[in-house]
């Protein structure tokens, strides 16, 4: 449900774990070592955001892997494109406008 998923958004850290797991897998370990809270807090929002559908986790021998699911956003996706049809074009022209070749980093190259 969106709320659930705005409300699970809502907590800064969470967004800040979902960032790191946007583009590759983690151990819950990896993770906590970049945060200056317990490794239980951590595996708590890991455990809120697995419940919300935000990421997914591989059991590995005793490792834990995190990934985020893209697809866990969709809802989020389809209300904002709802509300502000344009909203995600006019994003990606801006985006595009700042990186002319459309690829992220271009403009250090």
């Amino acid at each position: 449900m969106v709320t659930d998923v705005f409300q699970v958004l809502a907590e800064p850290r969470r967004r800040e774990v979902l960032a790191l797991l946007a583009d590759e897998e983690r151990t819950a370990g990896d993770i906590a070592a970049r945060f200056d809270v317990t490794r239980q807090a951590i595996s708590q929002h890991l455990r809120i955001l697995l419940a919300a559908g935000l990421i997914r986790e591989r059991r590995e021998g005793a490792r834990r892997w995190y990934r985020a699911r893209p697809e866990g956003l969709e809802d989020v996706r389809a209300l904002v494109e709802a509300m502000w049809p344009d909203a995600l074009d006019r994003l990606k022209t801006a985006a595009e406008a700042e990186h002319p070749s459309g690829r992220r980093g271009a403009a250090a190259q």
